[in-house]
């Protein structure tokens, strides 16, 4: 793209197709692929001055890739960030800012309600290196305070939250940490730029599992870490280009393909899920929708003011009391869809639903899972770009298994 065009002034869908593009020589009009590891240097006082940082350019591909830079530079264009991070995936994207922000005695934040692979991140790998971690009921803007410590580093938050679609207030977030004196970090999975951009609220941080909606197909792995230009490059580079947690070139074209469909994409796929989250609140056999397009949300009125949209995900529960039946029945309905596939990842043109009790959020304990709010009659579903009238066909079919 011309660099004397102003990205902000230009519509998000222009951003999504053009933002980060260079060209090489021979002027070609999608982008470039770089398959290779290192980079030819003219001399060796030019390969020293690239390594030490004292020259711009490329020097191995572990931190420094043509084809990454695009998708780096292309993603900040959307998110609103001076700049941008790629990492081999979401979950690496947050180890990468764990390990640039906190040490030996540090503490965190973090809301209840995250992926469960976030809290065994959180939990298990990083108390073993003394970094405590407080749980907190993350749609009360008064529980990060309370929970904070002298000791506070960060404060981490997904919105909406997976799998029940709890709502942060991003700006009473923002403001919590200023006063707590922590880094803010949102992971904006669940919506992208396309419906929310956190970073527009004061939040410091956000980073994304590229894996998701970014991609949009469900082909390839990635993450990405967004925000000021100096914690990007000072604290998290060090960590990339020491650690290794590293997109590849080929994953990073795919991701620049996707994004320019992610506009389009998600529009269409919140419609669909608002059509059938609708639906779902009408089946006697579903106790209670989670989805924050629904005037019933508890937070419908804050998702309203700070996404577009509200995004493509939605949760139900079956009704029943006794724990063993309502996995029971969770199972049958799950085990009864012919044209959702059975997986745990989403955000892909395929709708997909599973059991996050046993899935996603398996590896928890029981009462950690009761902290959350994770039930077993509880059903996650990522509604895709299929028909609305077929998926609420295949649910039907299910439903009354």
């Amino acid at each position: 793209m011309n660099e004397s065009l102003n990205l902000e002034q230009l519509d998000f869908a222009t951003r999504a197709v053009r933002a980060g593009t260079e060209r090489t020589q021979f002027q070609e009009h999608s982008e470039a692929l770089f398959l290779t590891s290192s980079f030819i240097f003219g001399s060796a006082a030019e390969a020293a001055a690239k390594f030490a940082g004292e020259a711009e350019g490329f020097v191995y591909s572990r931190f420094t890739n043509p084809t990454v830079q695009m998708f780096e530079r292309r993603l900040a264009a959307l998110e609103g960030a001076e700049d941008c991070l790629a990492t081999s995936s979401g979950m690496a994207a947050i180890l990468a800012i764990c390990l640039a922000v906190l040490k030996t005695g540090d503490h965190v934040v973090c809301g209840a309600n995250v992926f469960g692979a976030t809290v065994q991140l959180f939990s298990n790998l990083l108390a073993r290196f003394g970094i405590a971690t407080t749980y907190v009921q993350a749609a009360d803007p008064h529980a990060w305070q309370e929970a904070a410590t002298p000791r506070t580093r960060m404060l981490f938050c997904e919105t909406p939250s997976n799998p029940l679609m709890e709502i942060v207030d991003l700006a009473a977030f923002a403001e919590s940490g200023k006063r707590i004196g922590a880094l803010t970090v949102v992971d904006n999975c669940f919506c992208t730029p396309a419906l929310q951009r956190p970073l527009d609220y004061g939040i410091d941080v956000v980073m994304h599992s590229a894996t998701k909606y970014l991609d949009g197909q469900g082909r390839v792995l990635g993450g990405a870490v967004l925000g000021r230009r100096s914690f990007i490059r000072d604290a998290l580079l060090p960590v990339l280009r020491a650690a290794g947690p590293s997109l590849s070139p080929f994953n990073a074209w795919i991701l620049l393909k996707g994004l320019e469909t992610l506009v389009i994409r998600m529009r269409a796929q919140s419609a669909a899920a608002q059509e059938l989250a609708q639906w779902l609140t009408e089946q006697s056999t579903v106790a209670q929708v989670h989805f924050p397009g629904l005037a019933s949300h508890p937070q419908f009125d804050l998702a309203c003011r700070q996404q577009t949209l509200p995004g493509a995900v939605l949760t139900f529960e079956v009704r029943g009391d006794d724990p063993a039946e309502l996995r029971r029945r969770a199972w049958r309905i799950i085990d009864s869809v012919r044209l959702m596939s059975i997986t745990a990842n989403l955000g892909d043109t395929r709708s997909t639903i599973t059991h996050p009790a046993t899935t996603t959020h398996g590896r928890l304990s029981a009462e950690a899972r009761a902290r959350a709010g994770i039930r077993e009659g509880l059903v996650r579903i990522a509604v895709g770009l299929e028909g609305v009238d077929d998926l609420r066909a295949d649910l039907a079919r299910a439903l009354s298994a």
